[in-house]
């Protein structure tokens, strides 16, 4: 599966991408049918201190799961998006065990 990681206006160093790709990796293996993930970093131009913007996109076979969250910071934001798109595996899951 592969994770693609979109930085707008900045760079993301290293350890933030291997963060993400990780959660997602973890997040991904229960499902089967996962085509890939795209996560989009954005920093939102407000005084606030929550300005950063993490979206993510689970690519499955006939569907998208989606989230986006804004925190203080990308780890945080990742996290929060992450358990939103668990509830939505769950939701996903529960659909075909009927």
């Amino acid at each position: 599966m592969k994770v693609t990681i979109n930085a707008v206006h900045f760079k993301a160093d290293s350890k933030l991408e291997e963060f993400i790709t990780n959660k997602i990796e973890k997040l991904c293996a229960k499902l089967d049918d996962t085509i890939g993930a795209e996560v989009t970093l954005k920093l939102d131009n407000t005084d606030a201190p929550e300005n950063k913007i993490a979206d993510i996109r689970i690519m499955l076979r006939g569907n998208d799961l989606y989230s986006s969250k804004q925190c203080k910071t990308f780890e945080e934001a990742t996290d929060k998006a992450i358990d939103a798109l668990k509830n939505q595996i769950e939701k996903y899951k529960n659909r075909f065990d009927k």
